[in-house]
């Protein structure tokens, strides 16, 4: 699996992905080149426009890279957690 998605000309690093709109952009300016199109918010400020194809693309490839981590729900590593609250409830 690789750790890319492309967004139009771009190839985007899945962990640079900070969040991803899940509405299609609109200021009502009339100027504006970005109505239609999803943010893609990378670290540093930084952003990307893609189309629904991409933005779908782009969640899928995060979901799968994600998955493959093995995180539990709780957001705790394996074996962590529940182990430490259990000493400190027995020092008190």
């Amino acid at each position: 699996m690789t750790i890319f998605c492309r967004i139009d000309d771009k190839h985007i690093p899945l962990y640079r992905v900070m969040w991803v709109s899940a509405t299609p952009h609109y200021c009502g300016e009339e100027d504006c080149v970005r109505e239609g199109s999803y943010e893609i918010r990378l670290e540093q400020g930084e952003s990307v426009w893609a189309s629904m194809e991409e933005r779908d693309q782009m969640l899928q490839r995060l979901e799968s890279w994600h998955g493959d981590l093995d995180v539990p729900d709780d957001g705790e590593p394996d074996g962590e957690g529940d182990s430490e609250s259990d000493s400190d409830s027995d020092r008190w």
